[in-house]
């Protein structure tokens, strides 16, 4: 085994505390503060969240999307159901998301039940977005092979000719998805590696809350 210099890829964390007195009793409108500083500090980043699935094979798949809303009834995303993520929710409707604001030395892990949206909703926000991606949306079958970029972008110019106004339908296996959350978990870097972190459980008598070993 080569030798390699651990310590030249490590760095310290400096941020301020985190205890349990500056915590919202809600997960959700603790989360909603943390996205709104995020927002603040790192705008083009701070809605990215890596989605973590289980393939039907049973491997574990995880790839980058983007938050789109969350409420109390959950978090919300869009994507093609035909794609692998679609493919593995379908056979085991559970996901986790991890957000991570690297500026801010802070991560948040949401570990829930996952629902799709109905078609309606899907349609308001399928209409709402630029029509460069309604196009990409409708020409492309998300993770299929297919036999170069040039496919896609004849498709894209013939979806172009085919509805000139713009007005691109939905594909119908364009859906969204709410993950409902049971497990929420709020990290804060912490000098020396004594982080802090905080885990919300849902339980039959609301969210308790505890702070976890770093």
């Amino acid at each position: 085994m080569s030798e390699q210099k651990y310590g030249d890829i490590r760095r310290e964390y400096e941020a301020k505390e985190l205890n349990r007195e500056m915590l919202d009793d809600s997960p959700v409108v603790q989360f909603q503060q943390w996205l709104a500083e995020a927002r603040i500090h790192h705008p083009d980043d701070a809605t990215s969240m890596a989605l973590s699935t289980l393939s039907p094979e049973g491997w574990p798949e995880a790839r980058i999307v983007l938050l789109k809303h969350c409420d109390d009834a959950g978090f919300i995303w869009f994507t093609d159901s035909r794609s692998r993520k679609g493919q593995a929710l379908a056979a085991n409707p559970r996901a986790e998301l991890l957000f991570y604001w690297r500026g801010m030395e802070r991560q948040v892990r949401i570990q829930g039940d996952v629902e799709p949206l109905s078609a309606a909703q899907a349609d308001e926000y399928f209409n709402s977005r630029p029509l460069g991606s309604r196009l990409s949306a409708a020409a492309s079958v998300q993770s299929s092979e297919v036999s170069g970029r040039e496919a896609l972008e004849a498709r894209i110019e013939a979806l172009k000719a085919e509805f000139p106004e713009g007005d691109v339908p939905r594909p119908e296996p364009w859906i969204g998805y709410r993950l409902v959350p049971k497990r929420l978990e709020f990290w804060q870097g912490r000098a020396s590696r004594l982080h802090d972190r905080f885990e919300y459980r849902l339980t039959d008598n609301g969210w308790a809350v505890a702070r976890l070993s770093p």
